[in-house]
């Protein structure tokens, strides 16, 4: 932010000050955060539908039966001795080294996966929009602190000016008091109209530095002296009908963009939810290798198959999952219409004004100044 302040000890401009602000928001830093957890989660919601691979070495030794007659068949080491009755209660302890490799691969999920597939970029393109939304009102706050600095300075010229004037005019009454040609209550009034200009100009010093305060704050540079201002340039917008601009704003605001991309995404949410209660397929497999040594001799042996399953009682999570994915998706569509009606009632108060906008006047005003 030093750079910045130096920079802006000469002039300031409206580019400049967004670009900070941008920079130095922390809802702006938490919006893009978002959005790139968003996109991770749409990249692992993929992974699910690659195989599952597993590797374990495994190291034991005991003396329990069960354990010591299963390990003597993996190891292939079994004997005719080990049939014996004393042996099979009361085997002498034994090591295995295990060497494993695991497989598995849902094959299908009733279409669960490709459901959160969907639900996850459905999210990130709603996050997406969230954050342009989130740089969008930074930037709005930014240029109304800045015109209003403009429209404070302007104040204060025009304020100058009235009270030199007020002040020239209570000299000129004085001079023609002293002459006789007008009387004392004139010059009274002239004196009262004076001291009110004056206290025209410290409102609107006040009212600049005030101005200062909010623009400092919709940068987020503090330390930020106060400079001249570079003037915005006038920009005269097409004036189209109220509808068309409603409908252009309903296509391209992106907070209305993000609330209809969640209300897809819960839609998407409610699908994987109910996909749960459907029939699962899916492979498996394993090859395992089991020694009496690491380095030694030993046996191996392998077991694939599919597996079929399916949830018949409906388990409480997966109910309790369901209802919070159908209350998602009613609250969204409540949030769009609130926020559609919001724009309609913008655009309204947009068209009530004539070519000269706020930043047109501002503009105006600053660049009369010089």
């Amino acid at each position: 932010m030093g750079g910045f302040t130096a920079a802006a000890q000469e002039t300031l401009t409206l580019r400049q000050a967004i670009d900070e602000a941008l920079r130095q928001s922390p809802q702006a830093a938490i919006a893009h955060a978002d959005n790139s957890d968003a996109k991770a989660a749409a990249a692992m919601a993929r992974t699910q539908l690659l195989p599952q691979l597993g590797f374990t070495e495994d190291i034991s030794r005991g003396n329990d039966p069960v354990y010591a007659f299963g390990t003597r068949l993996r190891q292939r080491q079994f004997t005719q001795a080990d049939f014996a009755l004393n042996a099979l209660n009361f085997p002498e302890p034994i090591g295995n080294f295990s060497t494993r490799f695991s497989g598995q691969w849902v094959a299908f999920d009733s279409f669960k996966t490709q459901r959160e597939i969907h639900r996850a970029d459905l999210f990130r393109q709603s996050v997406s929009s969230s954050a342009k939304a989130v740089d969008q009102q930074i930037v709005i706050r930014v240029v109304e602190a800045y015109q209003q600095v403009l429209y404070a300075q302007r104040e204060i010229d025009v304020a100058q000016h009235e009270q030199e004037t007020a002040a020239a005019l209570l000299t000129s009454v004085g001079e023609h008091v002293k002459a006789g040609l007008v009387v004392e209550s004139d010059w009274m009034s002239a004196e009262v109209n004076e001291a009110a200009r004056k206290e025209e100009l410290i409102a609107a010093q006040g009212d600049l530095e005030l101005a200062w305060v909010a623009l400092r704050e919709a940068i987020g540079a503090p330390d930020l002296k106060a400079t001249a201002l570079k003037p915005i340039e006038p920009h005269v917008f097409p004036q189209g009908e109220l509808e068309e601009e409603m409908a252009t704003a309903a296509k391209t605001r992106p907070d209305l963009a993000a609330l209809g991309k969640a209300q897809l995404a819960q839609a998407s949410a409610v699908g994987a939810a109910k996909s749960d209660f459907g029939p699962h397929v899916s492979a498996y497999g394993n090859w395992e290798e089991d020694r009496t040594s690491f380095a030694g001799s030993g046996g191996n042996n392998w077991v694939a198959g599919v597996q079929i399953s399916v949830d018949i009682l409906h388990s409480a999570s997966a109910r309790n999952w369901r209802r919070r994915a159908r209350r998602n998706r009613r609250s969204t569509p409540k949030q769009l219409r609130a926020a559609a009606s919001a724009v309609r009632s913008e655009p309204g108060a947009h068209s009530s004004a004539d070519s000269g906008t706020a930043i047109g006047d501002g503009a105006g005003c600053n660049g009369s100044i010089g």
